[in-house]
């Protein structure tokens, strides 16, 4: 009972944590003809295109993500040279990557590049030159701690250091609203991360930090299709939020690197929405599907019951495993109780709104990632019925 019920707490919560993912479009089959040819590579390609023409260049880790391929759409669409830093190049390359992303990475660079190799990164920066601006995506996948500090702070650093060796102009971070009361582990490591970046001055940055994304108060769309209640905790009135679509969240983290207004700033960012409760939003989904609401309430207290005991057997036995069990249930019971809002006019952007983006989907499905739809089944290719 445990484990299942650690998943589902935390797949149901708008976490950021959880909001990045490595696909774009829909449906696809995950054993799809692999392209032969996808691991040639030309001998007279050269390995950077370097910028040394004057074109602005802005760098995107995490590009493959969840809100990195937006961003690396919205940096092409405005004028940018565009480098997308990937692990692997052929996950976007292939038949199959160009099936799973799409057109996201249509006029950018896709440049192979481990962020988590200081040394490798920083000849990367310096060989890729006149770079304008950093944008890191970069998110652990997790949360748990060891996951956390190697990219959540460790990586990400990476990035900022090779930007200063390369005499990079201008540093975005995508952080989490959630840092602002920091209890678990990512978002402590987010926070060190953003003082090593206020604290350095060879840089100027934005700091932004999204409240949830559309993506992650989404889990529940297939449960309900299926006919299963919409779960939410407490009364469903707990905690509020106003998450913001990847397309909106994408334009404000590019326009950041030429708005003057948001240099040196810390930024918290909500979408257009006003504040929406669990309830409010089970309430959407089942519109947007065409079906009375049903609702399941899950008592607040079983969190602390659950991770009490997840922690004593890691304090007992040493053991990582539960302590990392102990820390996804500490997530789920955060984003139970903790609001994702922010009220200031200011603090708002974009124009598309969550009961849009539910519309949206209960037409079109979304794609499946197994953080945060934890009840969709992984697509499937569909099978040409070919006539005798």
């Amino acid at each position: 009972m445990i484990k299942p019920f650690v998943a589902i707490a935390v797949a149901l919560s708008p976490s950021t944590t959880y909001a990045f993912a490595p696909t774009s479009s829909g449906r696809m089959s995950s054993s799809l003809r692999v392209n032969m040819f996808e691991n040639f590579k030309n001998p007279f390609e050269p390995s950077v295109a370097s910028a040394g023409n004057g074109e602005k260049v802005a760098v995107i880790a995490g590009a493959s993500g969840y809100i990195g391929k937006s961003t690396v759409r919205e940096s092409v669409r405005q004028g940018y040279k565009t480098i997308a830093l990937v692990r692997d190049k052929t996950k976007v390359e292939s038949e199959e990557g160009k099936l799973m992303y799409g057109t996201f990475f249509e006029g950018a660079e896709v440049l192979e590049c481990d962020v988590c190799d200081p040394e490798k990164l920083t000849d990367t920066f310096k060989e890729i030159g006149n770079i304008d601006a950093v944008i890191s995506c970069l998110a652990s996948r997790s949360g748990i701690k060891k996951d956390a500090y190697a990219i959540d702070y460790q990586a990400t650093l990476n990035c900022l250091e090779s930007g200063r060796a390369a005499n990079a102009r201008h540093f975005v971070l995508l952080s989490a609203f959630c840092v602002k009361n920091p209890w678990l582990q990512f978002q402590q490591a987010k926070l060190k991360f953003e003082e090593a970046l206020t604290d350095q001055k060879d840089m100027t940055y934005s700091i932004v930090r999204p409240t949830a994304f559309f993506k992650s108060v989404s889990g529940q769309l297939e449960v309900i299709q299926q006919g299963a209640p919409f779960v939410m905790f407490g009364d469903g009135e707990v905690t509020r939020c106003n998450p913001i679509s990847e397309a909106d969240l994408a334009t404000y983290l590019i326009d950041s690197i030429k708005d003057k207004s948001r240099e040196n700033k810390i930024i918290n960012l909500g979408g257009p929405d006003e504040p929406l409760t669990m309830k409010k939003q089970g309430e959407m989904l089942y519109k947007a599907v065409g079906k009375e609401p049903n609702f399941f309430y899950a008592p607040l207290w079983l969190f602390d019951t659950i991770i009490d005991s997840l922690q004593w057997f890691a304090d007992t036995f040493s053991s990582e495993k539960f302590e990392n069990a102990a820390e996804l249930g500490r997530i789920g019971k955060y984003y139970a109780v903790e609001d994702m809002l922010t009220t200031d006019p200011e603090e708002k952007f974009g124009t598309m709104t969550l009961q849009e983006h539910y519309d949206k989907i209960a037409v079109e499905g979304q794609e499946y990632d197994p953080y945060t739809t934890m009840f969709a089944k992984a697509p499937t290719e569909k099978k040409e019925k070919v006539e005798a």
